[in-house]
């Protein structure tokens, strides 16, 4: 059977529901932008984003999601970031509902899932520490069983969205190190953020992306065995049922942005006149270095959509990671391009308020660095894809 890289009737009816429902928000970009940077989180927004259905796209529909997969998220969060809205704060719980849906209990499912996809329910997602950033393995916080529960010690940092979350989907060591651990130490927990023991610490960033970042810390926070999601001691296979939909979604994201910023250079570039007659768009200083943001944009975009394509067909872990990583390592790089062509196309006003470019290329550069490096990425490449020796 032929390659077919045409997008599904029903894909692409996500992608113009999404743009529909979007179309209100789009003129209030401005009010919108201001919330951002305010780090508010506007409940009508939410909603919207709950009733076109892509906080439910990783859940099955026995759990009130309507089970239309990562490639239609992915579609979704790209058609937003495209129209110059971020999803970013939704990002999250679908990380973690795709964690919950593929390996937590029938009851954990019934319990937090229609909630996720209903939206009443926020999850924020809890791994990395001060000493454990790239090398999760390295972290510290333990879970100490005790009877029919788990007593947390501990602290993370750079907690996205903390502050307006009900539930963490949390990764904490249960087998101390030097006990044979190692990455079959670590288990995943379903916490509720008001849990006793639990403090929090804004982290103040000079980047609004319309969330907070807090440091947390856990004394003596219990947890109920009920809330584990999988395995004890097997986290660190089943954390990457978040991370990967994660990587996937965040170049989605990118995606998003380099067709947003293209679209906006180019309509200036098509109208804007400098020396006579001629729009700036006819030089080859201004049209070649467009083009190569547009090739850039779709080769990445498709790697993308492979790497969701192959989440939803169930392919393997290693080359789920390695598509999830490689695709988000070329969109962030291709949203950073398109973002500094872009303002270098719109001259001073690339640089105001009311477009708003700056915004995105920090978007986009925050990007290239969370949720995973490019240093990383490019590790875990030359390992798993190259069958380099490990170098670090």
């Amino acid at each position: 059977m032929p390659l077919d890289f045409e997008l599904s009737e029903e894909h692409q009816l996500v992608e113009k529901t999404v743009r529909d429902a979007m179309k209100p928000w789009v003129e209030r970009r401005a009010e919108l932008r201001a919330m951002i940077k305010r780090a508010e989180m506007p409940e009508e927004l939410w909603k919207d984003f709950a009733e076109i259905g892509l906080l439910g796209a990783l859940i099955p529909e026995e759990y009130g999601g309507n089970g239309m997969g990562l490639v239609a998220q992915a579609l979704g969060f790209e058609s937003i970031t495209a129209l110059g809205i971020s999803p970013n704060v939704m990002l999250v719980n679908c990380m973690d509902a795709a964690c919950i849906a593929k390996v937590g209990s029938d009851a954990l499912k019934q319990r937090y899932l229609p909630g996720i996809a209903d939206g009443s329910h926020r999850f924020c997602f809890a791994i990395t520490e001060s000493d454990a950033g790239s090398n999760a393995f390295a972290m510290t916080s333990f879970a100490e069983h005790r009877g029919d529960r788990f007593v947390l010690n501990g602290s993370k940092t750079y907690i996205s969205g903390f502050d307006i979350s009900d539930y963490m989907l949390l990764v904490a060591r249960t087998t101390k190190e030097g006990e044979g651990a190692g990455h079959k130490g670590l288990t995943l927990f379903v916490v509720p953020t008001n849990t006793p023991g639990i403090t929090s610490q804004l982290i103040p960033v000079s980047f609004a992306e319309g969330v907070n970042q807090y440091a947390l810390y856990f004394d003596d926070v219990e947890i109920t065995e009920d809330n584990v999601v999988g395995e004890v001691d097997g986290g660190a296979v089943a954390m990457f049922l978040s991370l990967n939909p994660e990587r996937i979604l965040a170049a989605a994201m990118c995606s998003g942005m380099s067709e947003y910023l293209i679209g906006a250079a180019t309509q200036y570039a098509l109208d804007r006149k400098v020396f006579g007659n001629a729009p700036i768009g006819s030089y080859q200083g201004i049209a070649h270095p467009l083009a190569e943001c547009k090739v850039n944009h779709e080769a990445a975009r498709l790697l993308m959509l492979k790497a969701a394509w192959a989440f939803d067909a169930g392919k393997g872990p290693v080359e789920v990671g390695s598509l999830a990583n490689m695709c988000k390592l070329l969109n962030a790089d291709s949203a950073i391009r398109s973002a500094d062509v872009c303002i270098e196309v719109h001259g001073g006003n690339g640089f105001t308020e009311e477009y708003g470019f700056l915004d995105m290329y920090n978007g986009a550069r925050l990007l290239k660095t969370a949720p995973v490096s490019r240093e990383m990425v490019l590790n875990f490449v030359g390992e798993w894809d190259l069958g380099l020796p490990k170098s670090y």
